[in-house]
């Protein structure tokens, strides 16, 4: 007989077959509760395979070649926060500073993850160890 998997293995296989970096509890809502998902999810991020980034919000983790400890995996913390910001349907944009360099009117690389939201209030914090989202109205 056929072992059933578990919600976290359940959990793990859909994080593994999507190819994006950030993740919302609510795209595993379909799986069980959501104290149960919270836990999976919790259990994930103790492991290292995931790390926290905000209320309800999850980044991909791989492990560092040099540290060997868990870190945020993709293009970094920028990408993986506007990720987020699309997937909680939030309108942003770049910001002035970051559309100057990319147009090669500027040599100053913007180095803090920063975005001008269009639409009107968003009060959530995204956190990655020391760098934090910040918003430009």
């Amino acid at each position: 007989m056929r072992r059933r998997r578990t919600l976290r293995e359940r959990v793990e296989a859909r994080i593994a077959e999507r190819r994006d970096d950030a993740f919302l509890t609510r795209e595993f809502r379909d799986l069980s509760g959501e104290r149960q998902v919270l836990r999976a999810l919790r259990e994930l991020t103790d492991e290292g395979k995931l790390i926290r980034l905000g209320y309800g919000v999850y980044g991909r983790a791989e492990l560092s070649p040099i540290t060997q400890q868990p870190m945020l995996a993709g293009d970094g913390f920028g990408a993986v926060s506007r990720q987020v910001l699309d997937k909680l349907r939030v309108r942003w944009e770049p910001t002035r500073a970051e559309r100057e360099y990319n147009e090669g009117r500027s040599t100053q690389v913007p180095m803090t993850p920063r975005v001008r939201l269009r639409s009107g209030r968003f009060s959530r914090k995204l956190r990655y160890k020391t760098m934090e989202l910040a918003f430009e109205r």
